[in-house]
Parts: structure tokens; sequence; C-alpha cells
């Protein structure tokens, strides 16, 4: 049986889990019948053995030189050794080599550098982990850099955010290649909550709420969160943190990158992705609940930020929800 080749390129200072992410996904894939299966092949500079950041040691299976058979997916790994990865003329004219004999192109968080620096990611949009978006925007101008999805892709070209976002890239690529039911069953069998859109946001307002140090800023973000459906207008929140608009606005810019209003939708939206996947309440009722208005609104918001209407939305990763429980 013919099968599906993926070539994993890694390289010292590796993520462990960029790597494991990507394998054991589709390993499992194979388990329960995709058809045809995959062909996971990890290959290194040279074929050496390499040591992820963890200090782990892992055993190439091929050199990245001397590998010619045909490849349906080219993913690169992420990690700390992604800059001297990058730095590898090497490494990188042999993963220039592969990606344009390759149907898929694709990496994991950092592994977007190597990418870049073959220049495959020019004039393209392109993620990479949160805290090294800047640096490659900086570095490749040409690269049209987002650091809010987990992962986007751009034509055969893929790239995802951090470490665990690689399960995300892999389950989407499951589902193009086998069918949702088969992208489900891994989803399962990783014992993932749900299989997340690529839109959603790296940074969910559980997480985001809780890393700026200003206590004004954290006592409102919190106050926004325990009352969705209340006047939650940025004359409202100052009114409630007692400070001026343009203060708190500037506060709201400086500490969490976005304006009240902007995070107050945020917030918004969120909590409705949550009441769809694990209530049966109905779109005027999220909607209202979550304090965003009519249905129209909470369509509008759902396809800003995760590109899908919430109606799709609950019915791919409310499924997998139920499936689960």
């Amino acid at each position: 049986m013919q099968k599906r080749t993926i070539l994993v390129v890694g390289y010292d200072g590796a993520e462990l889990i960029d790597i494991a992410c990507v394998t054991s996904s589709l390993d499992i894939a194979n388990r329960i019948g995709a058809d045809p299966p995959y062909r996971v092949v990890l290959a290194s500079p040279g074929g050496r053995d390499i040591t992820c950041d963890s200090g782990l040691r892992v055993a190439a299976e091929t050199s990245l030189e001397r590998f010619n058979d045909p490849v349906d997916t080219l993913l690169v790994s992420g990690g700390l050794g992604h800059e001297e990865a990058a730095a590898s003329q090497r490494l990188v004219g042999h993963v220039r080599r592969l990606a344009a004999l390759a149907r898929r192109v694709a990496s994991v968080c950092t592994g977007s550098t190597v990418l870049a620096e073959a220049g495959l990611l020019a004039g393209r949009r392109a993620t990479t982990h949160w805290m090294y978006a800047e640096r490659l925007a900086d570095r490749y101008p040409d690269v049209l850099v987002d650091p809010e999805p987990i992962y986007i892709r751009d034509g055969n070209l893929a790239t995802s955010g951090g470490v665990t976002s690689a399960l995300d890239l892999t389950l989407a690529f499951i589902e193009e290649d086998h069918g949702p039911a088969l992208a489900r069953g891994v989803a399962l069998g990783t014992v993932a909550y749900l299989q997340r859109p690529g839109g959603q946001s790296q940074m969910s307002m559980f997480v985001a709420r809780r890393t700026t140090g200003d206590l004004l800023v954290r006592r409102v973000s919190d106050h926004t969160v325990s009352h969705l459906d209340d006047d939650l207008s940025t004359g409202a929140l100052a009114r409630f943190a007692g400070v001026s608009e343009r203060h708190l606005s500037r506060l709201f810019l400086t500490h969490l990158g976005q304006t009240p209003a902007q995070y107050v939708r945020r917030v918004r939206t969120e909590a409705a992705a949550q009441l769809l996947v694990s209530t049966g309440l109905p779109l005027t009722a999220v909607a209202r609940r979550c304090g965003l208005g009519s249905t129209e609104t909470l369509r509008q918001a759902f396809l800003d930020r995760y590109a899908v209407p919430p109606s799709r939305y609950r019915r791919v990763h409310g499924s997998a929800v139920a499936a689960v429980s």
C-alpha cells in the first residue's frame, strides 16, 4: 500500500514536544484506519542523533542531505536551536530543495524561522510562537507575521504557534487527508479537549488576564469576565476603575496590547465559544448571556475571531466534546 511520507526535520535544540505531537498523532491515525497510512520519517543534518532542548537525545532515521524519496509533507520542528539551524546554509538549502518536491510544507513553533530563511514565507501570512513573533517580523520584513492564531494555512504552506499547537495543525492535516471522523478519533486518542480551529488565539482570555502585573488592569479584566452581560463600555469600565477613559485605554494597550473594547469583545467571544461546546443553549441565549446581544453580533464576532460561524463551531467542536464525555 502506498504511504504518505511525512518528513520531520529535527536539529540540535529542537523541542521534543514539537516532534512528538506530530509523530504520535500520525501514528494514532495509522492505528485507527488512515488509508493510505502515514510514513513518518525524522531527518537531521548528517543523519545524526539530535539533542533536544530538554537534553533528551532522539535518533534520526535518515540524513536530510541524502533524502530523495517522494515527500507528501515537509515539516520543520521548532525549538531553542531554531536560529542556529537557520544559520546553517546546508540545512536551509536542503529544506528549500525538499520543499519544492512536497505537496505541503509546514513548521511548528519557531521552525518558521528556518522556512523564512529559506525564502519560503516571503509574501506569505505566517505565525510562530507568540514570544518570538516580533523577532521573526523584524528579521524577515517580507513575511506577514501574525502572532495571534494557533496556526495559519496559506496555500500549501502552514505555520503554527507554540509547542502544543503542533497537535492542532496535525489534526487539521489528518482531517484534510482522511476526513473529520478520523481527526476526531485521533483527538480522542490524544485526550485533546477539542480540536481547535486555526484562528483561535494562542493566548486565550483565561491566560492573558493573569499575565499582567498591573493590579488595576487585572481588577478590570476580572470584573469583565464575571459580568459579561453588564455594560462593559470603556466609559463604564473607567468609572468602575475610578480612572479616565484615556488612562484606562493607555493601561490596556500597555499591558494587554489591546483597547478595553477589543478586550471585552475577545472575552465575550471566547466565553461564547465555551458555552457553545459545553451546553445546548440556543444561539440567542448564548449571545445574550455573553453580552453580545444578538445572534448577528455573535456570528460576526466568531467570523472575526475563528473564521467560522458559531453554528459550525458548535457542530465540529461540540461533537468532539460530547464524544469525550
